[in-house]
């Protein structure tokens, strides 16, 4: 769990990155071993694109570094509950693991609304955590939007 919490910081300064760029905060990175491999925060405004989430350009960060799509070793931190499109890629990656902050109940597809992770009629399904510093996660997007209403 400790180890979780540490490498989930680092997840949270990428979402304060987003923040800071006006971007819904979210953030993610992923780690291999005990190695961080590639960080990544939305984009979506500043690239005038609806696919490009943090955990998406993470996806594409770790496959430019590695050399590889299939990324079997690979742990993703989130601060929020991936969505439908996110956790699809990231069964598409084959990646290892996925541990996330808060949940995200109008678009969460780890836990919310679906369990993409543990579909047994996909080909690929991977270990979920949730919960790991989820108040903080949280509290970076009620920040957000408290900003923009």
């Amino acid at each position: 769990m400790m180890v979780d919490e540490r490498w989930m910081r680092l997840a949270l300064e990428e979402a304060k990155k987003a923040f800071l760029k006006d971007e819904v905060p979210i953030g993610a990175i992923a780690i291999v071993g005990d190695e961080v491999i590639a960080r990544a925060h939305n984009l979506k405004e500043t690239n005038h694109d609806a696919t490009h989430h943090a955990e998406l350009l993470l996806l594409q960060e770790c496959a430019r570094i590695l050399g590889r799509w299939r990324l079997t070793d690979v742990t993703i931190y989130a601060t929020i509950e991936p969505c439908i499109m996110c956790m699809g890629a990231m069964s598409h990656a084959r990646i290892k693991r996925l541990v996330y902050g808060a949940r995200d109940e109008k678009f969460g597809g780890a836990h919310s609304l679906y369990q993409i992770a543990h579909d047994e009629r996909l080909n690929h399904r991977f270990e979920v955590e949730e919960g790991i510093l989820a108040d903080e996660a949280s509290q970076i997007m009620k920040d957000f939007f408290k900003r923009k209403r």
